[in-house]
């Protein structure tokens, strides 16, 4: 008898619980405020925006192509010439 009593206990605290968290996640006064938050942070951003410098391109010329004199000959591989030959 004092199992049930507490199971039912318990089952009423869950289920009060629940009703309690999604009464307040729809009200009106969770929905105002979420929604001045997100203003608020979109006016920091735009305000930051304005503020951010902007920096001037240095990255013109950099780039400096080296040939290559030398023209060793370089041994090439095969993939499939080494599995037949290990046969």
């Amino acid at each position: 008898m004092l199992r049930e009593i507490k199971y039912l206990i318990f089952i009423f605290i869950i289920c009060l619980f629940l009703f309690l968290t999604v009464r307040y996640y729809f009200s009106d006064t969770n929905k105002k405020n979420s929604y001045r938050s997100l203003n608020t942070i979109d006016k920091k951003i735009s305000t930051y925006a304005k503020n951010l410098p902007v920096l001037e391109d240095d990255t013109k010329n950099i780039i400096e192509y080296v040939e290559q004199l030398n023209n060793k000959k370089k041994k090439k591989f095969n993939f499939w010439k080494l599995l037949e030959t290990n046969e």
